[in-house]
């Protein structure tokens, strides 16, 4: 049995026993929630399911992620199933992106960075007023390294090391119609995910002798889970459009799994003193909401507003709340511009230019204090080979968190970069 938690909990157990050695070499303050890593060291994570990843593509990204209302004949947007009824042609999309932060408690300060995938969806037109989209998206991010020192009253002066590595995903299928100006959508898809958290209690006082202690947990969670969206087209003159969209999750239940092992080791060995293994749980999922409006031409420009919420007093991990608010929310604003798509001699009339901003409250909420952020945002759709295909980029610069009670603010900079490929299917042949 031991070998078997062992071998389970063991990558974990060798990162988590190195770090307060990795902090010292350096040299990084033990008494903040601050410390070095390969990887961007994100400590707010920690909490609920982690940090929301926005896994949308760059087109939005980079107009503050106005999504409620978004529609294009030549992008999916995945935050609002209902645009899928607009998509013209078949459109492929792909994107990465890459992100740096600074952590800053105190004097101290922190970087780190890293790059992953941002989103993979395929849209496809069914008819003249009907959609499907395929897609996956990483929902959440965990990861932190963090380590302080303590005083434990019979254990002596200690360090106390923590850690977390995971996330959550989701793949889906979802489909939409339209009557008149009236689109509606949903998506259905499994989300899912693995994460590892741990903690490492090292003496560090020559009078105890005393056993250092490992914990950790491993939570498996996969599920069911759906979202729907609406949105309402008003023609005004002038070839001029009003778009109105909203989106409605309810709060759902995902199932768990957890894994808990205790570990004590007294420099000559180690012994497992508590294990429990398949605890089988729920992760309730919390009801969320978005409105947007957007006024557009269609082809030359689109400004728009969003608000999205969250009601996080409906969120539990194996009946815990674990440092969440009651609830979340967002404001943003954005908008594009085309000077000339149709041209041909002039290649950067034909690139659009994207600008945003945004401001909301996360839904963690750590020592009686709200954690706020805000980021302004811009990009670009660089076209090539046919008009319709591009590369889009997104870039995002703000800050999040307070100094407030003890805690820390991270300055953020994101890169999105996007690959958009339109095609044609099922078109029938004009001669044999």
């Amino acid at each position: 049995m031991f070998h078997l938690l062992y071998k389970r909990f063991l990558p974990l157990f060798l990162v988590v026993a190195a770090q307060p050695a990795f902090a010292q070499l350096n040299n990084v303050a033990t008494d903040n929630f601050v410390t070095k890593s390969n990887r961007e060291n994100a400590p707010y994570s920690r909490f609920g399911i982690g940090e929301f990843r926005n896994g949308i593509n760059p087109v939005l990204k980079g107009m503050g992620s106005i999504s409620a209302a978004y529609s294009s004949p030549f992008s999916v947007n995945t935050d609002n199933p209902a645009s899928y009824a607009s998509i013209l042609l078949t459109t492929y999309e792909g994107g990465l992106q890459g992100s740096r932060r600074t952590i800053r408690s105190g004097t101290d300060k922190v970087r780190a960075g890293m790059a992953t995938i941002n989103h993979m969806n395929i849209g496809v037109p069914v008819g003249k007023h009907a959609g499907l989209a395929l897609g996956f998206k990483p929902v959440t991010h965990i990861y932190y390294r963090l380590h302080d020192s303590a005083t434990i009253p019979g254990y002596g002066d200690a360090i106390r090391t923590f850690a977390g590595d995971g996330s959550l995903n989701y793949a889906f299928i979802g489909a939409a119609g339209k009557y008149k100006g009236l689109s509606v959508g949903a998506n259905f898809g499994y989300m899912f995910g693995t994460t590892l958290y741990s903690s490492l209690l090292e003496s560090i006082d020559a009078t105890q002798h005393v056993s250092d202690a490992f914990f950790a947990k491993a939570v498996k969670t996969g599920g069911i889970y759906w979202n729907t969206g609406v949105m309402y087209d008003v023609k005004l003159k002038n070839e001029r459009w009003l778009r109105f969209g909203a989106t409605f999750t309810m709060n759902q239940e995902l199932n768990s799994k957890l894994d808990d092992l205790h570990i004590a080791s007294n420099g000559g060995g180690s012994d497992t003193t508590f294990s429990d293994l398949g605890q089988k749980g729920t992760l309730t999922m919390p009801m969320m909401y978005s409105f947007g409006v957007q006024y557009t031409d269609s082809a030359h420009w689109t400004v728009g507003l969003d608000f999205k919420g969250a009601n996080w007093g409906q969120y539990k991990s194996f009946a815990r709340t674990d440092s969440v608010g009651d609830m979340s929310y967002k404001f943003a604003v954005g908008g594009e511009y085309t000077p000339d798509p149709t041209s041909i001699r002039k290649y950067f009339s034909r690139v659009t230019y994207r600008i945003g901003a945004y401001y909301g409250q996360d839904y963690v909420y750590v020592r009686n204090t709200p954690i706020n952020y805000y980021a302004v945002t811009f990009g670009f759709a660089l076209p090539f080979k046919k008009f319709t295909d591009r590369v889009n980029t997104a870039f995002e610069i703000g800050q999040r968190g307070t100094e407030t009670n003890g805690l820390f603010t991270e300055s953020f900079f994101k890169c999105t970069v996007g690959i958009t490929l339109n095609s044609r299917w099922f078109i029938k042949r004009q001669y044999d």
